[in-house]
C-alpha cells in the first residue's frame, strides 16, 4: 500500500546554503534538495525507520573525513520503500547579509598597505516565515518530526504533515510541476522536457514533461507524481 504525505515547511530562522558561489556572493536558491530533507527528517541511519547503515559509514561526533556518503546512507531508504521529493517554495522572501573576514593571526609583521580594501562577503538567505512544500512516498505509515533543522546554520523549521487520499497509478504522458531529482526518475520514466535548477550535489529539474507511470488523485487533479521513484547512484 502506497501512502503519500504532503508536507509543508515553515522557516522560523533564516535558511542558508550555498546553491551558487559568485565571487564573494553566496546565494541560496529557494528550493531544497531531497538528499538534505532525508537527513533533516531523521530518516537516515535510523533504528526507528530501519535504515541503519554499516558502522564505518555511520555519522558520529567526530568524522575523520568530510566526504558525503549519499549512496551508503540513502540506499537503505529504498529497501524500506521510503522516498522524499525535493521541496519547492510556496512563498518566500530573501535577505542579504554582509560579513567581514577577520584576521586571526596573533602576530604579524606590520606592512604598510597600499590600498584600504575591506575583506567581506555576502550571503543571500531565505527569510523566516517562508514556506516550502514537498512529498514523502512510503509503503508504510511514518511519524515524521514536527520540528527539523536545515542548512548551514541549522535553522529551525516547523513541519505540517497531511496524509493524502489513496493514490491511483496511471500511465502515459504527463507533466509534473514539482521539482524532481533527475537521477531518481530518469531510469523508470522517459523524461521529455524540463527546466534545470543548478545546485550541488545534484541539479534538480522542474516543470517536467515525461512518459511513464505516475500517481494521481481523484480529488487533486493537478497533482501528478512519478511512480517508482527511488534513490539511484549507478546505472
Amino acid at each position: 500500500m502506497t501512502i503519500i504525505y504532503r508536507c509543508q515547511i515553515e522557516l522560523h530562522d533564516s535558511l542558508y546554503y550555498a546553491t551558487r558561489e559568485i565571487g564573494r556572493l553566496y546565494e541560496t536558491e529557494p528550493i531544497i534538495n531531497n538528499y538534505a530533507l532525508c537527513y533533516a527528517l531523521g530518516l537516515v541511519d535510523s533504528q526507528i525507520y530501519s535504515t541503519t547503515v554499516a558502522e564505518e559509514h555511520s555519522y558520529c561526533y567526530f568524522c575523520p573525513e568530510q566526504v558525503p556518503k549519499y549512496e551508503e546512507h540513502l540506499t537503505p531508504l529504498n529497501q524500506q520503500g521510503i522516498y522524499v521529493t525535493p521541496a519547492r517554495s510556496l512563498n518566500h522572501s530573501s535577505i542579504l547579509n554582509t560579513w567581514k573576514y577577520a584576521n586571526n593571526n596573533y602576530h604579524v609583521e606590520m606592512e604598510k598597505t597600499q590600498k584600504n580594501i575591506p575583506s567581506f562577503g555576502r550571503a543571500k538567505e531565505i527569510a523566516p516565515e517562508s514556506v516550502f512544500e514537498f512529498f514523502v512516498i512510503s509503503q508504510k505509515e511514518l511519524k515524521l518530526p514536527k520540528w527539523i533543522r536545515l542548512g548551514k546554520w541549522m535553522s529551525k523549521a516547523e513541519i505540517t504533515v497531511e496524509q493524502l487520499p489513496k493514490p491511483k497509478i496511471a500511465e502515459g504522458l504527463f507533466t509534473c510541476t514539482y521539482p524532481l531529482n533527475p537521477l531518481d526518475v530518469m531510469f523508470t520514466n522517459q523524461v521529455i522536457s524540463y527546466d534545470v535548477v543548478n545546485m550541488p550535489p545534484v541539479s534538480l529539474i522542474q516543470n517536467v514533461q515525461m512518459r511513464g507511470q505516475y500517481y494521481q488523485f481523484d480529488s487533486i487533479k493537478e497533482l501528478k507524481l512519478p511512480a517508482r521513484m527511488e534513490y539511484r547512484f549507478r546505472n
